[in-house]
Parts: structure tokens; C-alpha cells; sequence
């Protein structure tokens, strides 16, 4: 961890915050989701580095030590595929390998539709290839206590958020992502109601991880992550029948919750994504939670560096 070094790179006006580590010439750019931060990747950093790659890692606009951009509530995903375009041209690189968990996973795939002369390869972890827009989650087929519809009602995760300390919630989200069930309150909870004290920490996530976590997202609030990408999740993106045509791999912990939202498993298991992505592998992992790669970090470094010793950057 003390080889990572961190920068603020300017783009497009906002300084973002890079963390770096290896001096490959072949280069792979790290994506994270929420509740994470750039550090939800440092052992796939290191195991990256090691193996001769250059590992970026940086937090995406209005989180962890970035800056926010001036309207937080009109920000989509979009804005970060085109966030991710630019910092590459930034930082002076051609062609990269995105890698992309949870909500990181939508502008991995995008910028590689959008920008295909960017990107390798793309890798995912907890989500496979989803178009933001109306129907990108059916929440009507879900209780109307499923975090994400109450998480997009204006509002109203501030005031849940909101009676806690920071570092309480990243614990809470963390211990409700960890399990199989899609995390759904009911009408007379908030979803941090949901949580119980007496359940420990997952054991591959420690105090110093979450204290991690914790005095980034102190920095930063969580206006911006309800944003994006929640709030943003159901505006249209613009792009007609998109393709990533680069190869790219899936991995999949089968304990993820996201495999039970609605029409979600099927739609990998049946291979009725590859009409967006037809060139995909997809990896399970038995036990694997939503944090498949700080729960299983060397499984999931290894699969990892299989498929970009493959690949021609």
C-alpha cells in the first residue's frame, strides 16, 4: 500500500483523485462503485502492479477526495463515461483496460461502446452490461422498500443517512450489500433500520478498512452517490442498441443480492447479454458476496490477470 501514489489530476475543470501504482506499459483503469472509493481496489492494484501493469484507481467526480462538479442533481452516468474518456487523454493513454464494480461496472462498458478506440478489454464484478434508462431496473416488480427506489425518492436517504455518523452507514451498506438478499425495508423502516448491531463486520473487511472508507466519504458526503448513480439510473442515455465489442469478462460471487434482482439472472445465464457484449466470458464464484474482490481478493486477482495475460492492450 505505502507504493501507491496519489495525485489530483485536472479534468474538465475538477481535480480527481488518482491513486497509481506499477509502470507498465499496458495499463488498467480501476472503476468503483457505493460504497466504495478508490481503496476498495488495493489488493487488485498491488496484484496488478506485481504482474507488470500499470494499476490506476481514482474517485469518480463528487466522491472520496474529488472534486464535486457544480450541479450534483443534474450529473448522470453519462458524465462519467465521458470523465473516464477524458482523464485516459489526461494522463496521456491511448488504450486501457477498464475495470468496473457495481455501478462501475454501466461506464466501463459505456466508454467502450462510445469510445471503443479507448479500450482493450473491459472486466466487470457484480454487474454485467446495463443500459441506464427507464426499465435499466424494474423496480415495480420489486416491494416498494427496495434501497434503490427509496434511495431515488429526493430526500429521503439524507434523512436516513442522516442519523447516523458516517462511518455507521459504510458500516451498515457494507454488512446488508454482504448478504444474498436484495436489501428491501419495510413501510415502517428506513433501510438503515435494516441494520443490526449485533452483526459483526464480514471477516475479509476489517476496522481499518472501514476507517478507511470512512474519512473518504467524510470528505466527500454521499450528495453526489445518490446522484450517481441512483437518482440518475432511470434518465435516457441517448445511445441506440450499443456495442462492446472488445473482449470482456464477468465475475460473479452466486451469493451476490444483484443476481435476484428481477430478470438479472436469467439474463446472464442465458446469455441474452451478449447481444450487447458478444464477446463474454462469465466466472462464478460459489460463495462470492457483492464484494466478491475483497472477500476473495487472490481468486479474483488471479482471474484477473489470466484474462489481461490474454489480451493485447
Amino acid at each position: 500500500m505505502d507504493n501507491i501514489k496519489h495525485s489530483h489530476v485536472e479534468v474538465k475543470g475538477l481535480k480527481l483523485h488518482v491513486a497509481e501504482i506499477g509502470t507498465g506499459e499496458k495499463v488498467v483503469v480501476f472503476l468503483h462503485g457505493f460504497p466504495e472509493i478508490w481503496y476498495t481496489w488495493r489488493y487488485q492494484m498491488i496484484a496488478v502492479a506485481n504482474a507488470g501493469y500499470r494499476a490506476i484507481a481514482f474517485d469518480f467526480r463528487g466522491y472520496g477526495l474529488s472534486d464535486h462538479p457544480a450541479e450534483p442533481e443534474k450529473a448522470t452516468l453519462m458524465d462519467l463515461v465521458d470523465e473516464i474518456k477524458d482523464l485516459l487523454d489526461s494522463l496521456g493513454i491511448t488504450k486501457a483496460v477498464l475495470i468496473g464494480k457495481d455501478f462501475g461496472a454501466i461506464p466501463a462498458y459505456l466508454v467502450a461502446a462510445v469510445h471503443p478506440e479507448k479500450v482493450a478489454s473491459v472486466i466487470t464484478l457484480g454487474i454485467p452490461f446495463m443500459l441506464p434508462g427507464p426499465s435499466a431496473v424494474q423496480n415495480h416488480l420489486l416491494p416498494k422498500g427496495f434501497y434503490i427506489t427509496r434511495w431515488q425518492e429526493p430526500g429521503r436517504a439524507e434523512a436516513d443517512f442522516g442519523r447516523f455518523d458516517v462511518k455507521s452507514v459504510i458500516r451498515n451498506i457494507y454488512i446488508l450489500f454482504s448478504r444474498s438478499e436484495v436489501p428491501v425495508a419495510g413501510d415502517d423502516q428506513e433501510i438503515m433500520d435494516l441494520f443490526n448491531p449485533s452483526i459483526p463486520l464480514p471477516p475479509w473487511f476489517s476496522e481499518e478498512d472501514l476507517e478507511a472508507y470512512a474519512s473518504l466519504y467524510e470528505n466527500s458526503g454521499f450528495r453526489f452517490a445518490l446522484q450517481v448513480p441512483y437518482r440518475s439510473l432511470t434518465v435516457e442515455n441517448g445511445l441506440t442498441d450499443p456495442k462492446v465489442n472488445v473482449p470482456a469478462l464477468l465475475i460473479m460471487g452466486e451469493k451476490d443480492y444483484c443476481l435476484k434482482f428481477p430478470g438479472m439472472e436469467e439474463y446472464i445465464r442465458t446469455g441474452t447479454v451478449k447481444h450487447f457484449v458478444p464477446d463474454l466470458e462469465t466466472i462464478y464464484i460459489p460463495e462470492g458476496s457483492h464484494f466478491v474482490h475483497e472477500q476473495f481478493p487472490e481468486k479474483v486477482n488471479n482471474l484477473i490477470i489470466e484474462f489481461l495475460d490474454k489480451q493485447s492492450i
